[in-house]
This record gives C-alpha cells, structure tokens and sequence, in this order.
C-alpha cells in the first residue's frame, strides 16, 4: 500500500490511524532517510492512543518508552547505535511482548537482534512538506493492519 502524504499534519493523522490499525500492539519498522517524517509518524501515533506528552526522538536514549492505559509503546531510533550487539546490553529483548507496541527507526542498524516485524513503512521526501509512504505487510497482524488502513484512508 502506498499513500501520499502532503503535510506533516497529514504524517500524524496517518500514525493516529496506524496506532488504531495495530491494535496498540506489534513491530513497526520506519525507513527513510534524516527528516523523512518517521519522528512525526511516531508523535501522531502516540496522540492517537491518548499520549499528550513530549514525544522527542530517541535518538541519544536508543529508545524511549511510554506506558499508556492500554498499551506500552517502545520509540526505537537505531541510527546512532555502532553495532547491533549493542541491543543486547539494552535488553531489547525485553520490550518485545504481545501487550508492546515497537516502533523502530533506522531498523537495518539491528539486524539480526530484533524480532521480524508486522509493518515495515517506507518513507520518502517528495517536497518540503509532502512525503511518499509506502506500507507493506510482513505477517499475518500486518496484514489485517493494512486492510484497516485501507478502509480508512
């Protein structure tokens, strides 16, 4: 599924709707490169499921956590992490339970320490403000993911 996204309004309604579309629950990998709009798309999401904090990126902490009512929600950014053994002294293991919603950026920096995701989201710059998202499918949740978002955009 691919959709366009015209406003870094448009890029948090979109995470409020993927949030609903998840259940509050599962793994999210974010592609894209510096200013893609992946911190933004985590801030609609967490709105979306009632957070009404700060939402910063995790970029120094290597993940921040946000307890909801309903949900733990971990923001993963992995671009300054050196090597994926890196994740292990976290204890990124974990963060990873039915009852978790992960949302991870810069995905390909853990690879071979994190579990495979439901969704992995493509994010590209087309202009200043519009952005290019494309979501695929990579298990069964995921799946049911997508078709709720389909419904809905």
């Amino acid at each position: 599924m691919n959709t366009t996204l015209i406003s870094p309004e448009a890029t948090a309604e979109f995470g409020r709707k993927l949030g609903r579309a998840l259940d509050q629950r599962g793994v999210v990998f974010l592609n894209g490169t510096l200013g893609a709009g992946k911190t933004t798309l985590c801030r609609g999401l967490l709105r979306g499921l009632g957070y009404q904090g700060a939402v910063k990126s995790p970029t120094f902490t290597l993940v921040e956590p946000y307890e909801l009512a309903e949900a733990s929600v971990y923001h993963f950014d992995l671009y300054r992490l050196a090597h994926p053994d890196e994740l292990e002294y976290l204890g990124v293991e974990d963060y990873f339970t039915a009852e978790s919603l992960c949302l991870i950026e810069w995905p390909e920096r853990g690879v071979g320490c994190l579990m495979a995701p439901d969704l992995e989201l493509t994010m590209t710059v087309q202009t200043e403000e519009c952005r290019q998202v494309a979501v695929h499918a990579r298990s069964t949740k995921g799946e049911q993911a997508v078709k709720r978002l389909a419904e809905w955009l």
